[in-house]
């Protein structure tokens, strides 16, 4: 294995996915370095979701190849390196469980089959939670919480896994820009770790603050670029089918 493939957490060549007779993915190529926050831009319908449930095994591409962190994603998602956080509409937020419960989950994968954790796990997830500001909230419901606190506990989850790769969906959508600076410093600091973040976002002005580089996506890579280049008028235009966007 080359030094440059050790380097690279997200790698997928030619993914093709189809929703019946719907394009969803046109020959998708991407790469991500490790220690890297990138943002994953366009509009709805343009294939982001689709792109990260093809990268972490929620769809299955009719075609292409995919490793994360040099591996199979079965094999990543098996030894904890990948976590994902879905966007709110996915989540029932009415299910009975505690925002602890949550933050636990990230643990299951390294237990046996009753799921019980031992002092170390409970460790890594009281730590989680003090580390996303949630120490407070641990017994409540999660449908307790506000938009931004839901966001937080999932991310600490991730932290509890001690995932290297987190995939955020639409993280800032019904955020306030008060819970959205708390993550986006969170973020950067998992990523100041050596941690590598891909996010999608419809919140064009805060990728600068966030995000390292950008893809943009419609259906196909556009454009992966560094923030100035990706958010410049033209390139934003093509992505979002407008003319004279401005970042």
């Amino acid at each position: 294995m080359s030094t440059a493939d050790m380097s690279t957490a997200v790698k997928a060549r030619g993914l093709t996915v189809h929703y019946g007779d719907v394009l969803a993915l046109d020959d998708v190529d991407v790469t991500v370095e490790r220690g890297r926050i990138c943002g994953l831009l366009g509009m709805n319908g343009s294939g982001k979701s689709t792109l990260f449930k093809s990268l972490i095994g929620l769809v299955k591409p009719d075609r292409g190849a995919i490793t994360l962190h040099d591996k199979d994603p079965a094999v990543a998602r098996r030894e904890g390196l990948v976590a994902y956080v879905p966007q709110s509409e996915a989540v029932d937020w009415a299910f009975p469980v505690r925002v602890v419960d949550v933050v636990s989950m990230g643990r299951y994968g390294a237990l046996g089959g009753a799921r019980r954790l031992k002092a170390a796990d409970r460790a890594a997830v009281d730590a989680a939670l003090e580390r996303v500001g949630l120490t407070e909230f641990a017994g409540k419901q999660i449908g307790e919480l506000s938009g931004g606190q839901r966001k937080r506990a999932f991310v600490a989850r991730g932290i509890a896994q001690e995932a290297r790769l987190l995939f955020l969906d639409e993280p800032f959508a019904g955020v306030d820009k008060r819970s959205e600076a708390t993550i986006v410093e969170l973020l950067r600091s998992l990523r100041d770790e050596g941690r590598t973040i891909v996010v999608s976002t419809h919140d064009l002005a805060g990728v600068p603050a966030l995000c390292d580089e950008a893809i943009l996506l419609r259906r196909k890579v556009l454009l992966h670029s560094d923030i100035e280049t990706a958010l410049s008028a033209e390139h934003l235009g093509r992505a979002f089918g407008l003319d004279g966007v401005v970042a």
